[in-house]
């Protein structure tokens, strides 16, 4: 019952919230309709050829699109991306070179790329065994940029400035488009060929611009997440510079190929309504992360980001304080997902993470999290990372049983 109450208390408080989020959808589903009828986008365009890939219309034409609804001058969407890591990855061996630095300016990275750049691991192909360096810009202790050492801190060999926008698995604020437009214009004063690169998973449609709208050089993220509208079965994106967009997809195909090769296996119709689709699906998330975030701070747990905060990627966290409630958590949310509700989730090893990890993602397609989802590394202080969700109200619907059954775990 209390669970309940809380439940409606809180959708009551948000609905204000909830009109400026379909707003916001709104205006992102009006970029992505014009630059579909700018493209003249039509059913030929779903049709897709084997083999090299060669002369594949509706695959260019996508990426002509999705550059535009960025704001950069070049995009290459690729069914071969195998996550965001491999787009990510394919970017930074694109542009970085021995002897080059690359500089992360909001703390430690998200845990999968720890190994790409090779400060954890076995650093097999790693950027650090091929001569590039790395440094970081620790946080304040707020958890904020710090602003003052950055203005500072390009040196004549940092060519590349990893800006990683979600807050990952750290309890920091995600990055906001200003914020992105301000930490590159710091860095171009320093030295305007210091490329800025963003890390976009998860940030994509929460606001009315994306990265490289507001001065970045190059982006990358993965077409499961935000973009695929959770219909798109594989991928990534790059964006930004067209020069660098080709440099990270010759590390994707190779020189001399770039991005003139790789068949979407008629994939095509599912990235072009994906990306229409995305949007609403990003919104209806959202709503569930201020949802969450509400009910919890109710209850005396630490949330981040706070209920009526603006969001800045689809993440929302709760300290939990114990693995128990972490694994109850994610078992109540496994329970109540469309696919697989029959399974247990339990701790476990998963490659590219330092940690194990117990995840309960109920998803239709695998590793997506578009759906609604949760998972956390055991570690203190045991927070639960929530994201997706394709309706509000089904994250509603589970956030009850959330709820119910921490109660019984605390219990016990």
């Amino acid at each position: 019952m209390i669970s309940s109450n809380l439940l409606e208390a809180a959708e009551t408080t948000l609905l204000p919230i909830f009109s400026d989020i379909d707003a916001k959808v709104k205006q992102n589903l009006k970029k992505i309709l014009q630059a579909y009828q700018n493209h003249r986008i039509g059913v030929h365009h779903f049709s897709s050829v084997s083999g090299y890939g060669h002369d594949d219309l509706g695959r260019e034409t996508l990426d002509q699109v999705f550059a535009e609804i960025m704001g950069a001058e070049s995009a290459a969407v690729r069914v071969q991306f195998v996550s965001g890591t491999h787009a990510i990855a394919c970017a930074l061996y694109g542009v970085l070179r021995p002897g080059d630095e690359m500089l992360a300016v909001a703390g430690a990275p998200y845990d999968t790329l720890e190994e790409v750049i090779g400060i954890r691991g076995t650093g097999l192909g790693s950027l650090a065994d091929f001569g590039i360096s790395y440094r970081q810009l620790e946080l304040t202790p707020q958890g904020t940029i710090d602003w003052t050492a950055l203005q500072t801190a390009i040196k004549p060999h940092t060519r590349l400035a990893l800006i990683q926008r979600s807050c990952g698995y750290s309890w920091r604020q995600s990055l906001s488009i200003d914020e992105i437009e301000k930490i590159v214009y710091l860095i171009k004063q320093q030295n305007p060929d210091t490329v800025c690169f963003v890390d976009n998973c998860y940030g994509e449609f929460i606001e009315t611009r994306e990265p490289t709208a507001v001065g970045v050089d190059l982006m990358a993220g993965s077409l499961i997440k935000n973009p695929g509208g959770t219909i798109v079965t594989a991928g990534g994106y790059v964006a930004g510079k067209a020069e660098l967009v080709e440099a990270a997809a010759c590390r994707l195909t190779s020189p001399g190929i770039g991005r003139e090769g790789g068949a979407t296996f008629d994939q095509n119709r599912l990235l072009f309504q994906g990306l229409f689709l995305a949007p609403q699906m990003v919104g209806e998330a959202i709503k569930g992360s201020h949802l969450i975030a509400y009910v919890f701070e109710q209850l005396g747990y630490p949330v981040n980001p706070l209920p009526l905060a603006p969001r800045r990627d689809v993440i929302q966290g709760i300290q939990l304080g114990s693995p128990d409630k972490l694994i109850a958590f994610c078992k109540a949310i496994q329970r109540h997902s469309p696919i697989g509700s029959y399974l247990d989730p339990v701790p476990a090893a998963m490659p590219g993470y330092e940690s194990d990890l117990v995840m309960a993602g109920g998803t239709f397609i695998d590793g997506s999290t578009s759906e609604f989802s949760a998972d956390g590394p055991l570690r203190e202080p045991y927070i639960v990372f929530c994201q997706g969700g394709t309706h509000w109200t089904h994250i509603a619907i589970a956030l009850e049983a959330v709820l119910q059954d921490l109660d019984l775990s605390i219990a016990q």
